[in-house]
């Protein structure tokens, strides 16, 4: 992680996030750390939004003053070594699709695009948003790398859509960002396929910005910080622009979701069954091991 600890500009007081501050590019970066499984429990999603708000807050606070933003720059990383994140709480989709809790769904599904949406429209300021993926980013945590402005990854990481396993589809943002970057049917072939996608595919594909070699991800970062930290005002001008010309609402990713749940609630005894082999798996390398396996939970 970054050596330097100066003053965060917002709260810091959270179990799932690790955040530090580099004053210098005005970045903001923060570590997930999920509690048991590497994925989006109802607990680190709810941090996510406090943290996000407080963010937001303080540059709207220095907008209205004339002042320069303190945060120009977010930086979503990892503190789960050989994971970036496997996306949604498995274990709670299936409790909930079993009890046919279409409410408790949908509220979860929610919680996740209103994490999502802030990151892929910069909190709606002249800031650019930025994954740095070192490891495996599998379902969710695929939909959370791309919502950035910027995704960095790091040559071993490995992404995918798996929900097509348990006879589903990603709903939380896959398809909306996936479009802005590569054509419907490219799209839609990453989600029924469910392939596994190297660093170099997806930079071939334009679906992330750079691939850097294994541990050498925080220092691409932070080039890319300081080369373009003179032309922080020219590329925040450019993601409004493309937000504008070809825009991601809330509406649109809010409907994406309520189609997701529909099928989720339609899947059947054979369904559950595999994604509760793949809970099982995900138990096996992160709650027992010392070196986590993220692809056995999807093996």
């Amino acid at each position: 992680m970054l050596r330097e600890v100066r003053n965060v500009p917002v709260s810091n007081d959270y179990d799932q996030l690790d955040l530090r501050y580099d004053a210098e590019h005005k970045a903001l970066w923060y570590y997930v750390t999920p509690r048991l499984r590497p994925c989006f429990n109802s607990d680190l999603l709810r941090e996510l939004r406090t943290f996000q708000h407080d963010l937001a807050q303080v540059n709207a606070a220095a907008l209205e003053q004339g002042c320069p933003l303190p945060i120009r720059y977010t930086v979503f990383a990892s503190g789960v070594p050989g994971v970036f994140n496997l996306g949604g709480d498995l274990a709670l989709f299936s409790q909930l699709i079993l009890d046919q809790n279409r409410e408790g769904l949908l509220r979860y599904a929610t919680a996740c695009i209103d994490v999502l949406y802030p990151n892929a429209v910069a909190f709606n300021q002249p800031m650019t948003t930025i994954s740095l993926v070192q490891g495996d980013a599998l379902a969710g945590g695929f939909e959370a790398a791309i919502s950035s402005n910027v995704v960095i990854a790091e040559r071993s990481a490995r992404f995918g859509l798996p929900e097509v396993l348990f006879n589903l589809i990603p709903g939380m943002g896959a398809y909306t960002f996936l479009i802005r970057r590569v054509s419907p049917d490219v799209a839609e072939q990453l989600i029924l396929s469910g392939q596994m996608l190297s660093a170099e595919r997806m930079l071939e594909l334009r679906l992330i910005d750079e691939v850097v070699d294994d541990g050498e991800g925080e220092e691409a970062v932070t080039a890319y910080l300081a080369s373009h930290h003179k032309r922080a005002n020219a590329q925040a001008a450019l993601n409004r622009v493309r937000q504008l010309v070809n825009p991601i609402t809330y509406d649109e990713l809010i409907a994406v979701t309520r189609i997701w749940v529909d099928a989720a609630l339609q899947l059947s005894e054979r369904d559950l069954r595999v994604i509760a082999r793949i809970v099982r798996a995900q138990n096996r390398s992160f709650l027992a091991d010392d070196e986590p396996r993220a692809m056995e939970a999807h093996g």
